[in-house]
């Protein structure tokens, strides 16, 4: 499998976004709703619409941004940017490039 390919900017457009983020990293998953929503459609498009990603490449692609990539895994799903099955995650969500 190649490796995966990073489409997150280091430095998020967002002005919410980029209050949690320094240096390329989230310096704190946001607790209210709305902001964590910007933080993960920032996240989740560091996955490619259409590919499939092995558990295992989900948690080293969202470690890069935070420690908790559990975290941001669950988040991700239980909000809809991505899908799960039988371990293996895809986009399902999030804002897309055109």
């Amino acid at each position: 499998m190649p490796g995966p390919t990073a489409h997150v900017s280091l430095l998020p457009v967002d002005p919410i976004v980029r209050r949690f983020v320094r240096a390329g990293r989230l310096t704190v998953i946001p607790a209210r709703r709305s902001k964590r929503r910007l933080v993960l459609d920032w996240l989740a498009q560091e996955f490619e619409p259409g590919r499939v990603y092995p558990e295992s490449t989900v948690n080293s692609l969202l470690s890069r941004y935070h420690p908790d990539f559990a975290a941001l895994r669950r988040y991700l799903v239980d909000e809809g940017f991505m899908e799960r099955r039988q371990g293996f995650y895809w986009r399902a969500g999030g804002t897309f490039d055109v």
